[in-house]
């Protein structure tokens, strides 16, 4: 638990608010950017889902042009994500492709309806710990499971039969050149390219993805080769797959209905996740949670319906949007129409890529997603307790399954409620007298009370100056304390001042620190 402090001022400057039209450029500039970089991962998140190509450029379509359009969080880019690309593969190998559309249309509705409840504050309840646990465990899978990719076979059922199988894969190279070695050799050059290309490229070439010309380099190395190829229809049409009246009797499955609930939950934590992280790398317009649920949940319906694989809204391609300079929800809504305009016009081009160059740029995706930069730092600010939480889920999320790791995760933040037993509410008074905005805070702050807490100092106007009264404080938690800090530099990056009062410990510090 992290306790609180003195007294420390942060602040912000005030978004803009200005016709779209004066952002034209921008936002197209940065849709063809957002575009590239979703080409190759909506085909390589497929790929490793166990299904067709195409199932993820539907997605991305979709999430680009109707999601875009309605999106709670106007700068984020949604399409298929690697985060639930484990758990579609298992469904898939389980169920069956057929059974993913109703899935989805269920896990669709559940997103709506907690959207309109207004369900999106009690997800930024989730720990940090347990959601970057998922992440790292999800991209542990990936690692292990497109590895074998890189040889042209097929990943195993498992991850650890993956991670059991990978060294033979390995040592089953020879000199005697073949089908194998050459999918190998295209693998490990299109994640030389990609890197070489992130660390030296040219500042005039900055924002041409590393991962399109890992794509490129291994695809130009693959001409004249037998090695295995993506396959997409002629027409993206031919691709769509409602499902059939017979397949939505499955509804009554209750293993059906459980997968959807689960593919709800991750999609909607990865999705409020990555809009809190996209709200950190500009000052314009906040993400209203809700509203972002609402149409995560149409996107999800719709894809069920064509028969797809599931969206989120999604880190990767939301960081460049933002790194892009788009300024409104257009450049989203138009990268899906770039995807569209290809898919519709050059499936050919696709065809020559080779499925090594796309397990290789699912390999560097999944390594990126296990940082133990977040562990070390949950450890230098909070102790022992967030690592174990971190770790756990993550083991469990590799050695069983999705759901049982976030599970065990949530279950094990449980432990920072016991020291504080005896006094779990927190109590939060508001006083505003125009020029300023009083906040009062009295209990213990932790995953339980945050929600309220969120929504509290979200009501402060922009620009508001807010002294906050911490006297009375007893504890937070690291949930609550990475909210506090993300919430102060906020407020710092808008030019507005908070000061605390009456605290004791680290939270005075909270506003100090960037991670």
């Amino acid at each position: 638990m992290a306790s609180l402090a003195s007294s420390t001022a942060v602040a912000a400057r005030p978004g803009v608010s200005m016709p779209a039209v004066r952002f034209l450029g921008r936002d197209l500039t940065a849709s063809i950017v957002v575009f590239l970089v979703a080409m190759p991962l909506c085909m390589g998140i497929a790929i490793a889902s166990g299904v067709p190509a195409e199932k993820g450029l539907i997605t991305g379509i979709i999430g680009g042009i109707v999601v875009g359009a309605i999106a709670g969080s106007p700068l984020q880019v949604s399409g298929p994500a690697a985060g639930l690309a484990v758990i579609v593969y298992e469904l898939v190998r389980d169920q069956g492709i057929g059974a993913l559309g109703p899935i989805l249309i269920l896990a669709g509705l559940v997103q709506f309806v907690a959207g309109v409840f207004r369900l999106g504050g009690w997800f930024k309840a989730i720990s940090p710990a347990v959601v970057h646990g998922m992440l790292a465990g999800i991209g542990v899978l990936i690692v292990v499971g497109q590895f074998h990719v890189l040889f042209d076979h097929r990943p195993l059922p498992s991850g650890l039969q993956n991670l059991a199988a990978a060294p033979g894969r390995l040592f089953g190279l020879s000199s005697n050149l073949q089908a194998t070695e050459f999918a190998f050799a295209i693998g490990v050059a299109t994640i030389l390219a990609m890197l070489a290309w992130e660390k030296f490229r040219p500042r005039a070439l900055r924002l041409l993805p590393g991962a399109l010309v890992g794509v490129v380099v291994g695809t130009l190395l693959s001409l004249g080769l037998d090695v295995a190829r993506v396959q997409v229809p002629a027409s993206i049409v031919g691709a769509i797959a409602p499902p059939s009246a017979s397949a939505l009797v499955s509804w009554l499955n209750p293993s059906i209905f459980a997968a959807a609930l689960a593919i709800a939950f991750i999609a909607s934590a990865e999705t409020l996740l990555s809009a809190a992280a996209v709200d950190k790398m500009h000052d314009g317009v906040r993400t209203d949670y809700n509203k972002e649920l609402r149409a995560q949940g149409i996107g999800n319906l719709l894809c069920g319906l064509a028969g797809a694989l599931p969206m989120t809204g999604v880190i990767v391609r939301s960081s460049a949007n933002v790194q892009a300079q788009a300024a409104t929800r257009l450049s989203s809504m138009l990268h899906g129409v770039w995807i569209l305009g290809f898919v519709a016009a050059l499936p050919f081009v696709l065809t020559a890529i080779p499925m090594a160059a796309l397990g290789a740029v699912l390999v560097v995706t999944g390594v990126r997603l296990v940082s133990v930069k977040h562990a070390t730092h949950l450890f230098r600010d909070y102790g022992a307790l967030p690592v174990l939480i971190w770790a756990a889920t993550l083991v469990t999320v590799v050695t069983t399954d999705l759901l049982t790791g976030v599970l065990v995760g949530i279950g094990l933040t449980m432990l920072e409620l016991v020291p504080h037993l005896h006094r779990l509410r927190l109590k939060v008074f508001e006083a505003s007298d125009g020029e300023s905005h009083a906040i009062t805070l009295d209990g213990t702050a932790t995953f339980v009370t945050l929600p309220k807490l969120s929504d509290t100092l979200d009501r402060v106007p922009a620009g508001t100056n807010v002294r906050i009264d911490a006297s009375r404080l007893d504890a937070v938690d690291h949930t609550s304390a990475e909210m506090l800090r993300d919430w102060f530099q906020r407020r710092r990056a808008a030019g507005a001042t908070v000061e605390i009062t009456g605290a004791r410990g680290r939270i005075a510090t909270l506003g100090e620190h960037r991670h």
